[in-house]
């Protein structure tokens, strides 16, 4: 066996090897869907822990009121809309507990609803944000507003983009208490918490905010998680420049911290940061003003089954008939990367890193980066990502012209290294010596045609962690058939290709490992045409290896993202055409329709007798 053949042969195994380990330990996530809304149950619901302490400063012995979070169906609601959201908030707590996406539907079915992202107490899987005052110095829990006050509507009617609305309640002992929501054209509420002193006495109190979700499923883990590997799910945060991601297994095995009554984990921001719950496509984030110094805790509370995360400011000391307010926000929606970008701009720290971009994020930011500007000019995802493979391969063009280049003077050498196999005979090291002399005196590196292979595998699992995570490829139509990018093909030889009238096999199934779509077979073709370039090694071992290496790939990828495989397919086309063209310009033709005419005869039986 030569060193090109040994180098080739080489450069396959490991890229071979490299998938397969990735397939076998990251099989692509089986095809779940959002539950549709449900409407409000009137059955008890466990309380909600509220903060135990009262911020960053202490405030002595006091704590907060473990009021019970109870479903109100019949407490008036605040009806939100706006262009990307539709909604209620409850008077009840005044929680904002009811939100569903405009844009986003649950499937691709025509009367699929569209994704409910908060849902109110009462529900399956119960999923809110509260804000609070945590009582200090000369008040009790019954002073301030628990989960289950009831609030007065005093201006607005219906939350909207430049329609805020004020919620007001009054203690009865000489405080007054409200909270003005506004919400942006996106996805961000302001909600701004006020107190007025008219007690005659200095009173302390230290606000805060919650996201609280309810419904563990008998596995321990939330309904609807796709529970992937690859894919971070469960609570986020950014203190002070340090991102923090907690799965929701490592928040159950949390210890009870005393101070809180449950499990717990508390980090203390000093100036930026900000904490919530991240799923697939959505986000909640409790976010205060920047430059504020806050209290944030992830919490889970066995008992009640209820994860929470908070953030409780400093208290405030309120003179007598003086009043106080903060300003915090809340981030609830999809994880859109130009809105989130805007967001960042705006002041919250590092809020882009809220999208798992993952280990390599030092390539998948920048390719994502380009998939989407490419889209915005294209407007096709499909297009554009056949447009993103060309810019990468003329980015690796440099690279893979020395590459070419020398396969193609090593093909230009063949005479002289079966010269010098025949000088050497038996004796391998002279005839090593040869060859390393031979490849010194030509200018060839026998390793050269390795390069371009390896140089495709952190990309590929770079785009393929786009394909996956980012929500700009959820349901991306491309032609036909193909709508849906971060989705397998859906079509297949049983119908036809989607042809006929009826669906292809479900994805993840044996049958659809079997009967293939368009895409995967196109993408085995593609190989096989590209290893056409070259006759086949006389070696018969390394002639089964390359003739199955194209139909092992085709199957093994079969299954994953349809936008992947139309990358895999581009990127087999360029470089097919690119060395072609390359290995004709340094005087070597390749036999294509030669080479494919060979593959198909049989080889003849050799005679022993």
């Amino acid at each position: 066996m030569d060193d090109q053949n040994k180098n080739l042969i080489l450069a396959t195994a490991l890229s071979f090897l490299v998938i397969l380990v990735w397939f076998v330990l990251f099989p692509p996530p089986e095809q779940t869907t959002t539950q549709e809304p449900t409407e409000i149950s009137t059955s008890e619901v466990d309380a909600v822990q509220t903060p135990s302490a009262a911020g960053t400063t202490a405030v002595g012995e006091a704590t907060a009121a473990a009021d019970e979070v109870q479903p109100e169906a019949q407490a008036p609601r605040v009806q939100i809309d706006t262009p990307r959201l539709s909604g209620s908030l409850s008077l009840s707590g005044g929680r904002i507990d009811e939100l569903f996406l405009k844009d986003y539907k649950v499937s691709l079915a025509p009367d699929a609803p569209i994704v409910e992202l908060l849902s109110p107490v009462g529900a399956e899987s119960a999923y809110y944000a509260l804000y609070g005052w945590a009582p200090g110095s000369g008040l009790a829990g019954t002073d301030v507003p628990g989960p289950n006050t009831m609030w007065s509507l005093e201006q607005g009617e219906i939350l909207g983009v430049d329609t805020p609305v004020t919620l007001v309640w009054n203690n009865g002992n000489g405080l007054t208490f409200r909270r003005t929501i506004s919400v942006d054209e996106d996805y961000m509420f302001s909600v701004t918490q006020s107190v007025e002193n008219a007690t005659g006495a200095e009173v302390g109190l230290a606000p805060y905010g919650i996201l609280a979700r309810h419904g563990i499923g008998e596995d321990g883990d939330l309904p609807g998680l796709k529970n992937f590997f690859i894919l971070h799910e469960g609570v986020i945060g950014m203190a002070d420049g340090t991102l923090a991601e907690i799965d929701y297994g490592d928040v159950r095995d949390f210890d009870i911290d005393p101070n809180e009554g449950a499990q717990a984990e508390v980090f203390q921001v000093k100036e930026d940061g900000w904490i919530g719950f991240t799923d697939h496509y959505w986000m909640t984030t409790l976010i205060p003003e920047p430059g504020s110094a806050f209290k944030a805790a992830a919490k889970y509370d066995a008992r009640r089954k209820i994860y929470q995360t908070e953030t409780v400011l400093p208290t405030l000391t309120v003179e007598p008939g003086q009043s106080a307010e903060v300003t915090t926000r809340l981030f609830a929606g999809a994880k859109e990367w130009e809105a989130i970008r805007e967001y960042q701009a705006q002041g919250v720290q590092k809020f882009i890193d809220s999208i798992d971009w993952g280990w390599f994020f030092f390539l998948t930011k920048p390719i994502f980066w380009l998939l989407h500007n490419i889209n915005v000019l294209i407007g096709n995802m499909g297009w554009s990502i056949i447009g993103l493979t060309l810019i990468i391969k003329a980015i690796l063009f440099p690279l893979a012209y020395k590459s070419y280049v020398s396969m193609a003077k090593m093909k230009e050498l063949q005479p002289q290294m079966e010269a010098l196999k025949e000088a050497a005979g038996d004796d391998r090291q002279k005839m090593q010596q040869g060859m390393m002399e031979l490849y010194k005196k030509e200018k060839v590196n026998p390793a050269a045609g390795c390069l371009p292979i390896l140089m495709q595998i952190p990309i590929f699992f770079s785009l393929y962690k786009v394909i996956f995570v980012t929500i700009e490829l959820r349901q991306a139509p491309w032609f036909g058939p193909f709508r849906d990018l971060s989705a397998p093909d859906p079509t297949s030889i049983m119908n036809f290709f989607g042809l006929l009238p009826w669906a292809g096999p479900e994805p993840g199934t044996l049958m659809a490992t079997i009967f293939l779509g368009i895409l995967p077979l196109l993408l085995g073709i593609s190989m096989w045409l590209q290893q056409k370039l070259n006759p086949a090694p006389t070696d018969p071992t390394q002639a089964m290896i390359f003739a199955w290496m194209p139909w092992v790939f085709m199957f093994m990828l079969g299954s994953f993202a349809s936008g992947l495989v139309v990358y895999w397919i581009a990127n087999n086309t360029i470089t097919f055409i690119q060395q072609y063209m390359i290995m004709r310009s340094q005087g070597y033709k390749p036999d294509v329709f030669g080479n494919i005419k060979s593959s198909f005869k049989k080889t003849p039986k050799t005679d022993d007798k």
